[in-house]
């Protein structure tokens, strides 16, 4: 039997060098805002400070904060879980503490023990709704959650046992949410600061059941961003059967993996979206499809309403647009804008960025559709962290959204007020529709041009290339209209290191130490 090679006496052998993971990014020391809401707290992190030595691990301290905001909002909402969603017409408005949920215990039939979608709900119910008219999943969180509230006691306490219910199963999602954000970037787990302190996220977040969605597309990026498309496609299947929009991400992902020739991983993220739908709606849709159908034939016949600026044109016109004009017209839109999102993957000097794409997308959605719901802001918020995660930028699109969610309430509180008129009449409730509108047009703004020029895009300054692509991150072109040599254009000198984006990793010689 041959012998195997061994060391001569006396003579050293190194090890094999190993890599040395890349150091985590420092909001505090490249972002201004940062460093100084750092103060609050002791200021910027030192040049000598001991990392990750300590239980507080940035995901565990997003995750937290992001429930002690959430909290937050929960007390914000306690005037109306005493008194105001019970009495009086507008006092719920005016302390801009409204919520759908504990009108739609009643509403909707789960007082009574009615099943979604199988049983009709009569007309004095539901005010001639006839079924429930939430996406599959969503109706299953919400009768879940009937089944956990007692049913015993007046219909008043009922109903606050119902929001009560659901706002423990929605925290549930919160912190889902801040932890899949959190490690989406994996070199900038701080960025999910952004999230968890997002105000118009905790005064919205048990608006309405938004954030089941909301976690489930949280959940798909992350495994997206580790290189798994058919968990990816499955949780966005699941996003898709709580609330439409989530479906929207395979658009972006579609040039992506075009430009970079990775077919086959967005086929797996295809039909896992596809499989996960219909094991959730099917057998909806074949035992009960007039209830299933509700969602889908509801958001098309639903006429303009708040939030959008085809409100704005309805109210200021002699001849406002038709519903089916505006469908048509929000239809049209929408696909513009996707052509528009195509041609810049194509024409960028470098490949997108994922987040990118899927908040330019969302965003556009949210801006050409005929209604805006304030809850609405919950669909941008992750995405706008991974897209743009720069506090400055984060926080004005944040102040014009806080902006709306007031400019709503302080309109329903004047609509409803009778000649008290207390509130915002309709020409300011306008102007807080077009301050949501610049607020989230800005945001696009820079986000577009981040793609234009990717030396200003804060996460690839650090030297990364695509943090949440998967797959595409660093992966080289196959197919785009620039030259990937593209030099920067119009940009602030830097020290940030340079990557050579969309190009195969070269080797280096490895030196030997002495």
């Amino acid at each position: 039997m041959p012998s195997a090679e061994m060391t001569p006496p006396g003579v050293y052998e190194p090890e094999p060098e190993r890599s040395t993971p890349p150091e985590p990014v420092r909001p505090t020391r490249e972002d201004e805002v940062a460093a100084a809401g750092s103060e609050l707290v002791g200021g910027p992190i030192g040049r000598y400070a001991l990392l990750g030595t300590s239980w507080w691990t940035p995901v565990r301290i997003v995750a937290l904060v992001a429930i002690g905001m959430f909290a937050l909002g929960l007390v914000q909402k306690a005037p109306c879980y005493h008194s105001a969603w019970f009495f009086g017409a507008s006092s719920q408005y005016t302390k801009a503490c409204y919520s759908d949920i504990p009108h739609l215990y009643q509403g909707r039939g789960f007082a009574d023990h009615l099943v979604p979608y199988f049983d009709k709900l009569p007309d004095a119910l539901s005010g001639g709704m006839g079924y429930l008219e939430y996406p599959v999943l969503t109706g299953v969180f919400m009768q879940v959650a009937s089944w956990l509230t007692p049913h015993s006691g007046g219909i008043q306490h009922q109903e606050q046992w119902y929001w009560f219910v659901n706002a423990a199963m929605l925290m549930v999602c919160t912190a889902v949410l801040a932890v899949c954000a959190a490690r989406t970037h994996r070199r900038r787990p701080w960025d999910g600061l952004l999230v968890a302190l997002a105000p118009a996220a905790a005064l919205t977040a048990t608006i309405n059941w938004d954030l089941l969605a909301v976690a489930l597309t949280a959940a798909a990026m992350l495994m997206w961003a580790r290189s798994r498309p058919v968990a990816f496609g499955v949780l966005l299947g699941l996003a898709t059967a709580a609330k439409l929009y989530p479906v929207l991400l395979l658009g972006p992902l579609l040039v992506l993996c075009w430009r970079a020739g990775r077919w086959r991983e967005f086929g797996r993220a295809a039909a896992g979206t596809a499989v996960a739908w219909l094991v959730v709606n099917l057998p909806v849709m074949l035992f009960a499809f007039p209830g299933w159908s509700k969602f889908y034939s509801f958001s098309h016949d639903r006429g303009v309403d708040f939030g959008s600026f085809w409100l704005i044109w309805s109210q200021n016109s002699d001849h406002p647009p038709s519903t089916d004009f505006v469908n048509t017209a929000a239809t049209v839109l929408v696909v513009l804008c996707s052509i528009g999102i195509a041609v810049l993957t194509f024409t960028a000097p470098r490949r997108p960025r994922f987040a990118q794409l899927a908040f330019l997308i969302v965003a556009a959605f949210v801006l050409t559709n005929k209604v805006y719901s304030p809850q609405y802001v919950l669909w941008l918020v992750p995405l706008a962290a991974l897209a743009r995660p720069k506090w400055r930028d984060f926080l004005i699109w944040q102040a014009c959204e806080v902006t709306y969610f007031l400019g709503i309430w302080m309109y329903l509180a004047y609509t409803t007020s009778g000649d008290a008129h207390k509130g915002l009449p309709t020409h300011g409730y306008q102007w807080a529709i077009a301050a949501h509108l610049l607020g989230t047009l800005y945001l696009c703004a820079v986000v577009v041009r981040d793609i234009l020029m990717p030396e200003r895009d804060v996460v690839r300054r650090s030297g990364d290339d695509d943090p949440s692509g998967g797959v595409l991150d660093g992966a080289e072109d196959v197919f785009a209209f620039a030259a990937v040599d593209h030099r920067p254009r119009h940009a602030a000198p830097h020290e940030a290191p340079q990557v050579e984006w969309g190009r195969p990793e070269v080797a280096r010689p490895q030196g030997r130490s002495l």
